[in-house]
């Protein structure tokens, strides 16, 4: 694409036109966070923005006329580059709060850790628009890059997974209420979803450069109706998914930034209500996500509250959850599993709790220490302990400092991370006839991950997670969506019981059915379903988004290979 000009008129130097095109990358930041939740749950309509979130960023990156400036791709790269910063600063602004005020990190330390956060995780934005613009230079048009771009954009959501294992928010997670594009999933993950946003994107762009009237119009009008009718999903429920048990989720309501163990008599008085509410199905709820506005309920009849064809509401409990938290109840402590002998004997139901498990082990150098793990404990309707999970994914600065020789700083700087060991199988639990897959927290939002406690053969999964690191901000609604799309993919019932809130039960089509109220001491009854179909997500994982890696780094050693030749 030229520019047309006057004789003799002069153009502003490229480095003063380089600030309109970083204007444009951060109206993208703005706009690409909007389709997210911000401080509660994501209004539908707000999705909507993704259709067009990347279009200022792709316009900034292809609309340059300067491509032979030895700079170009490098501006390129700084313009995305300081999209994306801008964007986790916006989408992760709760990583400040929860290092100032749970991890003890002084203000301006904490908002580092943000900044620096965003500082290494832009670089992946950095590299898709320099990849775009390395195209656009090569290939000398705008629409080799554009074809490009959703497999550009995939690859790199990729390789943030894993490299730097941050897939948080990935852009396919904004369209997790969209029941139309997520029938996706199964077939692709996530990975999918984002693909089609890019390519509705790079429609639009094409529309903005192309220099035909009649190609802009049909390129304008394509992107337009696809966003439309694929928007139109988010009004489009599937089917009703039938239910078979029933749950009670304990919300305990633990303060995260307090010691919270119960010594001597303290322990027989605060154990009395924990027992009542995991035997109760009487505890409030919301239809749908938790919500102060709407109507709370309390009554015990149809414990999911809907009429679906084929569901059951079984009086009896089959399972009781505890979720992870920063409790008193610890694996081998004959308090802890004499309250479990008391609530299986009574209500005659599998329990799974959250708990700190130690054991001991040979290290590297012959000695013998004691491993810390982070773990959910399971026990048999007649109280028997038949298993225990180990968190295999934990959380960097959270739950074990990497690199701690390196950041030896880190433990002064966060007085709350843990030193766990890492667990090594994904284990599926019998319980009640049913196989059950359980992991913890974090996990939640690596789909190759929890992909596998399906293909091992988990029927339904169970998610115990504590988000009270969080408070009132967009995190614990981040993390749910995400959460949400693992029984997307996997077309799981997914019961979800947390510390302080969203606990909830899960179809496997995503729709979060019911929810406690966030916030308060109190337990949930749910009932959901079992599944052992297999879907191709399930069997195969991430090769959608390997594909479109590998077709992306083909494209640029194609290309590369082809300046290299045409150079005298």
């Amino acid at each position: 694409m030229t520019e047309n000009r006057k004789p003799g008129t002069v153009l502003p130097s490229t480095d003063a036109r380089i600030f309109p095109r970083i204007a444009l990358s951060l109206l993208s930041a703005i706009l690409l966070d909007l389709p997210f939740p911000i401080a509660g749950p994501l209004p539908p309509w707000r999705a909507a923005f993704g259709w067009v979130a990347l279009v200022p960023l792709l316009y900034a990156l292809l609309s340059s006329s300067d491509i032979a400036d030895p700079k170009y791709i490098r501006r390129s790269a700084l313009i995305s580059y300081l999209c994306g910063i801008f964007w986790y600063i916006l989408n992760c602004y709760w990583i400040d709060r929860t290092m100032n005020l749970y991890g003890h990190v002084p203000a301006l330390g904490s908002a580092g850790i943000l900044v620096l956060y965003s500082l290494i995780l832009g670089l992946y934005f950095g590299l898709f628009g320099g990849i775009l613009a390395f195209v656009r230079r090569v290939s000398g048009g705008v629409w080799a890059p554009l074809i490009l771009a959703p497999f550009a954009w995939v690859g790199v959501e990729l390789a943030a997974s894993r490299i730097t294992s941050v897939p948080w928010d990935q852009f396919g997670y904004s369209q997790v209420d969209n029941f139309l594009l997520t029938r996706l999933a199964p077939f692709t993950g996530v990975y999918g979803i984002s693909f089609v946003l890019v390519v509705v994107n790079a429609l639009l762009v094409g529309a903005l450069l192309s220099l035909s009237v009649s190609l802009r119009v049909r390129l304008g009008v394509s992107g337009i109706l696809l966003a439309s009718l694929l928007q139109i999903g988010s009004w489009l429920p599937p089917e009703a998914a039938p239910t078979q048990a029933t749950a009670v989720l304990l919300q305990p309501n633990f303060s995260v930034d307090e010691e919270n163990d119960w010594p001597g008599p303290l322990w027989d008085k605060n154990i009395v209500p924990f027992l009542q509410r995991s035997e109760s199905l009487d505890g409030p709820w919301y239809t749908g996500m938790p919500d102060p506005h709407k109507t709370l309920h309390t009554e015990v009849a149809s414990p999911l509250g809907i009429s679906t064809p084929g569901a059951i509401a079984p009086a009896a409990i089959s399972l009781i959850a505890w979720p992870e938290a920063p409790s008193p109840f610890y694996e081998g402590d004959p308090r802890f599993l004499a309250v479990v002998r008391q609530l299986t004997g009574a209500t005659h139901a599998a329990f799974v709790a959250g708990n700190p498990a130690a054991e001991w082990a040979i290290d590297a150098e012959g000695k013998q220490v004691i491993k810390q793990y982070n773990s959910a404990s399971v026990f048999s309707p007649e109280g028997e302990r038949i298993g225990r999970y180990d968190k295999i994914h934990l959380v960097p600065f959270g739950e074990y400092i990497p690199y701690s020789e390196m950041f030896f700083f880190a433990h002064k700087l966060t007085r709350q991370a843990g030193n766990f060991s890492r667990g090594t199988e994904r284990k599926v639990f019998t319980l009640n006839g049913h196989r059950y897959g359980t992991f913890i927290c974090y996990e939640s939002i690596f789909g190759d991950e929890i992909r596998q406690f399906a293909k091992n053969g988990a029927e339904v999964f169970l998610n115990i997670s504590d988000d009270g690191w969080y408070g009132d901000t967009s995190a614990p609604w981040q993390h749910l969506n995400m959460a949400r799309m693992r029984a997307i993919e996997n077309r799981r019932w997914l019961v979800r019981d947390t510390n302080n809130g969203v606990t909830t039960a899960i179809d496997p089509f995503g729709r979060v059915l019911r929810s406690a109220p966030r916030g308060v001491f109190t337990s949930l009854a749910v009932t959901y379903g079992f599944r052992d179909d297999v879907t191709f997500y399930t069997r195969y994982g991430d090769v959608f988004a390997y594909a479109c890696g590998i077709i992306t780094l083909g494209a640029i050693l194609f290309l590369a290979n082809t300046r290299r030749r045409l150079q005298p």
